[in-house]
């Protein structure tokens, strides 16, 4: 049964809310207590925040702000700009970087490719500031590093600004994990064919290398599903990690930065990525084409239609749960104007878990509507009035 209690008595566009009985377990659990100074866990399959610490925190991002120069890079590939199988110069610029490098030299003339698989598996410095030179508007890496701060904002990065191409520690170069988090994402959704190059687990570029040329990434050898993405650590950073996994249909990636050891790093990944795939299943909460309420129509042919759900609702929730049903709520502003065509989304059905946020999940009209003649019209308009004078809520059944 649905009941509908109209929140306002204004004839245009009231807010409506709807109590939708569903039989979703209740939320038996504890959150989650990480020890890295930031973190940032979602479930990408439905886009719940698992946990959040510290998230919007800019931090010192380390060598994770390679994934930055990866992700333009394969913009540029997909546009066109840049070639696989393209030889890239190497400058005395990007020789001169320390730390993990592929020891690239001013002689070399290096295939994109191997850039990629360089940066990715072997970390290395020289390699990026090499595609940041190719890519720069001015054939800097301060320039690219512009570059790369600008994108970020018009990609929603709110806490990210970058002063190299590699995460070399420099004042002012600074991430959140949240950022991290939503740069991962794009990734993966919008670069599947350069995705796998993550997984690789060694790299022996021209034998040059041999104590750098396997992936530090901890979670890539523990057969949990972990495909990528990049680990990152400097003094003042602490040692940090992006990581992904896939299990069955679900999508899990983490963000964590400011641990103390390369040993707490790869034990708190692996604890986090166990706590998220056993402690939450996926459950339907409506089946596709079924109707969850029903709602007044304006001025339309029909005065009803129902919101139902255009495919399989779905939500993650705790896997230790109660039995006890929850209440959800319909939400729409109301009543919904005529013309109306079917497979609109004209409503929202809004779950509230414990020590999660809250899910929306689109509803959509079952049916087209056309504005009514001028005997419907009056006819609702009346209804409506009638309504208001009277204070008369509706329930609908």
């Amino acid at each position: 049964m649905t009941r509908i209690h109209p929140l306002a008595t204004r004839i245009l566009a009231p807010l409506i809310i709807g109590l939708v009985s569903l039989f979703l377990a209740s939320p038996g659990w504890a959150a989650f207590e990480t020890r890295a100074k930031a973190a940032y866990v979602i479930d990408l399959t439905t886009g719940t925040v698992l946990l959040e610490k510290n998230a919007d925190v800019p931090l010192p991002p380390a060598s994770m702000s390679k994934l930055m120069t990866l992700y333009m890079a394969f913009e540029a590939l997909r546009d066109g700009r840049l070639q696989l199988d393209e030889r890239l110069p190497v400058s005395k610029k990007a020789m001169s970087y320390k730390g993990s490098t592929m020891f690239l030299n001013t002689s070399d003339r290096v295939r994109v490719e191997d850039l990629l698989r360089g940066i990715i598996v072997l970390s290395g410095n020289d390699a990026c500031v090499v595609i940041a030179e190719a890519l720069s508007p001015d054939g800097t890496e301060a320039g690219f590093a512009r570059m790369m701060t600008e994108r970020a904002k018009e990609m929603g990065m709110k806490n990210s600004h970058f002063t190299n191409s590699n995460g070399w520690p420099q004042a002012g170069h600074r991430m959140s994990v949240h950022d991290l988090a939503i740069l991962a994402e794009r990734i993966i959704t919008e670069f599947p064919t350069f995705y796998p190059l993550f997984s690789e687990t060694e790299f022996a570029f021209d034998g040059r290398a041999p104590q750098n040329s396997r992936n530090r990434n901890p979670l890539l050898k523990l057969g949990i599903g972990a495909d990528g993405l990049k680990t990152g650590h400097t003094q003042e950073a602490g040692y940090g990690l992006v990581g992904s996994a896939k299990q069955g249909n679900r999508r899990v990636l983490l963000v964590l930065s400011g641990l103390a050891t390369e040993s707490d790093r790869a034990e708190e990944a692996e604890r986090i990525i166990n706590w998220a795939f056993r402690q939450f299943v996926e459950k339907t909460v409506a089946k596709k084409n079924s109707t969850v309420a029903s709602a007044d129509v304006w001025l339309g042919d029909v005065s009803k239609i129902n919101l139902i759900a255009a495919s399989d609702l779905k939500l993650l929730m705790p896997a230790r749960s109660a039995t006890d049903g929850i209440e959800a709520i319909v939400e729409y502003r109301g009543p919904i104007e005529a013309p109306i065509t079917k497979g609109q989304e004209v409503a929202e059905l809004v779950i509230t878990r414990k020590d999660l946020p809250d899910a929306r999940l689109p509803l959509v009209a079952d049916r087209d509507v056309t504005r009514g003649g001028i005997v419907p019209r009056l006819r609702t308009a009346a209804s409506v009035l009638a309504q208001q004078l009277l204070g008369k809520a509706k329930s609908l059944f």
